[in-house]
């Protein structure tokens, strides 16, 4: 493409912006598109990111130079139990035009730290050690906690928590076993590959 493609990005905390950015780049390389991501809000949770989200239209809607919209919108908050499709919902329900057809909704389920064990071959690679955790626990912290156990056990300091290595984790993963293992990362993975390729489309005319 000639120019890159710009993506604006909403999360609700450093888990997922230490996922997601890496993941945003991998598939866009993949689908040898260029793209230049700017991480909005990434910080305070759930409600600040919706919050972040709602305010960023508004000040994109008021026309004032130098703030133009993005080609995508890249938001992403936990299922928290309540089923992807449903976080999904809300993003979207946060969403008005003309952003609702730029949008990419990355909903972990239950929790971003789930992603980040989806591929336990590759995770092993990585870490050093092959998660054995639940693949459905609707705890509080559970993944949280799990993440950061392993990456102790395999005798490194879990000083970010597991996020130290989500980059490597990312470029890693077997995408096709992790959306098998996480049906909430494959969604994300394939509606970010559709949009790319139909940038990528557009652009070629």
């Amino acid at each position: 493409m000639s120019s890159p493609v710009t993506v604006d990005i909403f999360v609700e905390d450093r888990a997922h912006e230490a996922f997601l950015v890496p993941m945003l780049h991998r598939i866009a390389r993949e689908e040898e598109v260029v793209v230049s991501s700017r991480v909005r809000s990434s910080l305070g949770g759930h409600g600040r990111a919706i919050a972040e989200l709602k305010l960023y239209q508004q000040v994109v809607d008021t026309g004032l130079p130098g703030v133009a919209a993005p080609d995508l919108l890249l938001v992403g908050i936990d299922g928290n139990c309540l089923t992807f499709a449903k976080a999904k919902k809300a993003i979207e329900g946060a969403t008005h035009a003309p952003f609702s057809g730029r949008l990419v909704a990355a909903c972990p389920d239950p929790h971003v730290e789930r992603w980040y064990v989806a591929d336990p071959e590759s995770f092993k690679e990585v870490v050093g050690l092959r998660p054995t955790i639940a693949k459905k626990k609707c705890v509080r912290d559970y993944y949280k906690r799990a993440l950061a156990k392993l990456v102790s056990r395999a005798g490194h300091p879990a000083t970010l928590g597991g996020m130290e290595f989500a980059q490597e984790l990312v470029e890693r993963m077997d995408l096709y076993r992790a959306g098998k293992d996480a049906r909430s990362l494959k969604v994300f993975v394939e509606e970010l590959r559709g949009r790319l390729r139909t940038l990528r489309q557009l652009e070629g005319g």
